[in-house]
Parts: C-alpha cells; structure tokens; sequence
C-alpha cells in the first residue's frame, strides 16, 4: 500500500515501538490467546507458532524464528503455542501440520506459512510483516489526527482523513464513525446512514460506532425547540412532573443544552430512579452513547450518575 496518510509514508522509516526483549517472545495459551494475540496484534504485529515437543521440524524453526524475531528490534512480537496442549485452539486455526506460523495485524490473520523454512526467507517474512506493522501504526496515528479535527469541528479535515484511513482499510471501525460523524455533522444523514452500513458484523458492537449510532438516532429524529418554554413553565408550577422534565431534556439536547438536558434527568433519578421503568436513566445513557464517551458532558453527566446511584 503507498497511500500517504497523516501527511507522510508508512513506508518513510516509522519507528519501532519500545519493547522490552523479554516482552517479544513469550508462550501462551487457548485462554490468553485473545489477549497475547489479537488484542496484541492491534499494537504490533504478532506472529504466532504452532509446535510440539515432538516434532523435529518445530526444534529447527523455532529457534531460528525467535532470532529473527529478535534481530527485528521491537517491529514484532512472537507468541509459541504447544498444540498438545492446546488442542481446541490448533482446531479452531485449522491447523493439520506443524510447525505452522501465521502472523496477525489489527486482530486478524494477514500471513503465514507451513514447515521449517530458511533463516533467509524467515527474515523476509518477518521484514513484510514488520511493514504491515508500520502502516497500522500509520492509520492509528491518522484516526487520531482525524478525531482531533473532528472535535475543533474542521470536518472538511475529518473527513478527508477519514476518508483516507478507509480506502486503506474499509473495516476500520474508528473511521467509519467518524465518517459517519462528518457526514451528519454537514446534515447528510443519508450518507451517515450508508457508511454505518458498511460495519462489519464483528465490529457492530465497538464504542465508537454504537455512539455513532445513538446520534444519528437522534438527527433522524427532530425535535421542536419551540416547547422548551411550555414544559420548562410546567416544570417550574410542578418541579416532580417527571413526563415534562423528560421531554424537556429531549429538547435541550437537540438545542445544544447539554448540560441542562443532563440536570433535568439528574433530578428525576434522585427524586425517583424507577419512575417508568428507569426512563430518565435509560434517556441519559442514550445521550451519553450519542455524545460520546470523550464528549465533556458525558463525563461530566457520568460523574453525576454515579454520585447519585452510589450515594
């Protein structure tokens, strides 16, 4: 891939992350696999090799491997898993002979190879792979930099950023929200409403796209500014007309009231936490997810939640 993105090449000599040498190889297990190995690949790449005590072949990758490993300086991690004892985990990879490697990026298999091969192209293998590396780090560093617009509200920036991250890789979840945010930010709810479309499946359920979500949710559905007087008079003849201060929130969040939408449900839960079913506290969560768990009022509405849940 020779796409720049953030302003310069994944292929212009990113540095290596720090890792201690103890931290490059390590063995693991069914159980630490998501941890050890795909969450870890998220940060580095990670290549993974499937042996067994009494396999000859395995003897001779593995060390070679682990040197190459090593000689990369911090561009990958090696994790060893004995599939005897591992059996589960070898079934689900599909693995029918060892020794077998593959190797992860951004929590998926990008490469791999079967049977003990030269120190020479193992160097080649983990070189590629340590490039595969640099550009993860490169679309991380550009979500970063798209968001930080975002949040100035230079959506035009946002949004070519984005747009960038995604030509390089569709299934970003980070980027689709964004996306989607730059696009309901300039009203195309539409637009919002295909690029959501484009979550994969496995990623339906991360933060960022189920905030992403919760406001379009809220722009496709308008409300009328112009009763925030009539229910804020109710509110004020009858402080406990918890319908009116729920539907008063409602409208000072499509106003931009943050702050004041949050207080208005704030009151109902002390007052009454399970008034219809935990309405008010249901609403201040669907406003939270819309906001964003970064958002100012959102961390500041959380706060209030729990001092008056956990008081």
């Amino acid at each position: 891939m020779s796409m720049i993105i953030g302003g310069k090449s994944p292929a212009a000599g990113t540095t290596a992350p720090a890792v201690a040498p103890g931290d490059l190889i390590k063995e693991s297990n069914t159980q630490a696999f998501m941890v050890d190995v795909i969450e870890a690949s998220r940060q580095q790449p990670v290549i993974v090799d499937f042996w067994a005590p009494w396999c000859g072949p395995c003897k001779q990758l593995g060390p070679a491997l682990e040197k190459v490993v090593r000689q990369a300086g911090g561009k990958v991690r090696m994790v060893k898993i004995n599939v005897d004892e591992n059996q589960q985990l070898a079934q689900q990879m599909r693995i029918q002979s060892i020794p077998a490697v593959y190797a992860f990026v951004d929590g998926q298999p990008v490469d791999g190879f079967m049977g003990a091969l030269p120190e020479g192209q193992l160097k080649q293998f983990v070189d590629r792979l340590g490039s595969q590396g640099n550009m993860a780090e490169e679309i991380e560093a550009a979500v970063a930099e798209a968001r930080a617009a975002l949040e100035l509200q230079d959506f035009a920036t946002a949004g070519q950023i984005f747009g960038q991250v995604l030509q390089v890789d569709p299934e970003h979840a980070g980027a689709i929200a964004g996306m989607a945010r730059c696009q309901m930010a300039a009203g195309d709810l539409d637009g919002a409403q295909a690029t959501l479309a484009l979550v994969p499946p496995a990623k339906a359920n991360d933060p960022e796209i189920l905030s992403a979500r919760a406001a379009l949710e809220l722009a496709l559905n308008p409300v009328d500014v112009s009763e925030i007087g009539t229910l804020k008079a109710k509110t004020e003849k009858n402080p406990d007309d918890f319908q009116a201060r729920l539907e008063l929130a409602v409208l000072l969040n499509g106003a931009g009231d943050r702050a004041d939408a949050t207080d208005q449900l704030i009151y109902i839960i002390k007052k009454m936490r399970s008034w219809d079913d935990e309405a008010a506290r249901k609403q201040l969560v669907k406003f939270f997810e819309a906001w964003g768990p970064k958002d100012e009022f959102t961390i500041a509405g959380r706060r209030k939640l729990s001092s008056v849940l956990f008081s």
